[in-house]
């Protein structure tokens, strides 16, 4: 696999959250697709396509994000524009935390240890 691609209104927008988020950095633009930079040696990248239409309902697949700190992570994507999913998250369950990026995908903040990350 060589990308995951997100269909997206504003894909410059939506592609600087995500690279802030990750801390990766927003590739030069060669076509109307805006990708970023691979976080390492045969991860995917992330493409951010542009679309007419709106998203409309839960998306099918998602993004799972490793973090060391679940509530620092938390704040750190809230303060770049995330937004929290409330009706998606499980209550019961404090290893995960279930967010919606600026233009609604659902993502999680999964907490794994130092050594799995």
């Amino acid at each position: 696999m060589t990308s995951v691609t997100i269909d997206c209104a504003d894909p410059v927008r939506l592609a600087r959250f995500w690279a802030d988020l990750l801390g990766l950095q927003v590739r030069p633009r060669e076509s109307r697709y805006v990708a970023l930079t691979r976080p390492a040696s045969g991860t995917p990248e992330l493409v951010f396509q542009p679309v007419p239409e709106e998203k409309a309902g839960k998306v099918r697949l998602h993004l799972d994000i490793g973090v060391h700190d679940l509530d620092a992570a938390r704040r750190h994507a809230v303060a770049l524009g995330a937004s929290p999913a409330d009706d998606l998250d499980d209550p019961g369950d404090d290893s995960l935390v279930v967010l919606r990026d600026p233009e609604g995908n659902e993502f999680c903040l999964i907490r794994r240890a130092a050594g799995e990350l």
